[in-house]
């Protein structure tokens, strides 16, 4: 069997081209895609629509009709090669999210500190200690998916999974972490909440996430959760993003 090679351009129906950069979830690879989809939706190139990372590729959504598809192949192509270089020099941005962790925001909580063997207060302070690698979004709109978070959190999902989760739950999935973007279904074990509205279509922009960025967890009591939820609902709050420097752990 031929060995595949990496970047390759694929061809996704005719309003899809897909750039990969490897075959597994590795942070260098996740980092050189989000970068690549940051270039192409800089650039403006005519016919692009959107630019969509996953964990090892970047999709390109364009219109067939005014874009000039070969070109538009072409420049990925060059792109892919100048990324492979450029992809770890990238400006680090960490948001960080304002979490009240436990009792009604976080009920299951207890139920990850019985499964790992430490205290609710230790949990927290694991959980929000490491800062977390936005690698995609997804499931729902603005909904990230982290990694780096403290492994000795893993914590298996809910055998049933709830039919709806609040908006802005703070929630352990296996391995990862993530935020509900909005009210949904879902299985993941909640541990808190962000009075940050993740998602918001009425608000410029939309999703204050984005593949690439990294996520700071900040422990906050109910006071600040319910004066930033004021301001989210007023469509005033703004998170505090830190820059490269600011954001090193």
């Amino acid at each position: 069997m031929e060995e595949k090679k990496y970047p390759r351009i694929l061809t996704a129906g005719d309003g899809c081209v897909v750039a990969e950069f490897g075959d597994s979830i590795d942070m260098e690879i996740n980092s050189r895609a989000a970068a690549l989809g940051n270039e192409i939706l800089r650039l403006g190139f005519p016919g692009v629509l959107d630019a969509v990372p996953t964990y090892r590729s970047l999709a390109v959504y364009f219109d067939p009709v005014a874009t000039d598809v070969k070109r538009l192949y072409s420049r990925l192509e060059e792109l892919c090669g100048k990324e492979e270089s450029a992809a770890g020099h990238e400006k680090r941005r960490t948001i960080v999210v304002p979490t009240l962790y436990g009792g009604e925001w976080g009920p299951d909580l207890d139920d990850v500190a019985e499964h790992t063997g430490f205290s609710p207060e230790e949990v927290v302070r694991r959980h929000s200690g490491l800062d977390c690698y936005c690698f995609m979004l997804g499931f729902t709109p603005g909904f990230p998916y982290l990694g780096g978070m403290d492994p000795a959190l893993e914590t298996p999902r809910l055998k049933n999974p709830r039919e709806t989760i609040p908006a802005g739950a703070v929630a352990i999935g296996g391995k990862q972490t993530g935020i509900y973007s909005i009210a949904s279904p879902g299985g993941w074990r909640l541990i808190g909440r962000t009075p940050m509205r993740l998602f918001d279509p009425d608000r410029d922009p939309p999703i204050f996430l984005e593949a690439g960025m990294w996520i700071r967890f900040r422990p906050i009591e109910k006071a600040e959760f319910d004066e930033i939820e004021a301001a989210s609902l007023k469509g005033s709050y703004r998170p505090v993003i830190l820059g490269e420097e600011e954001g090193s752990s």
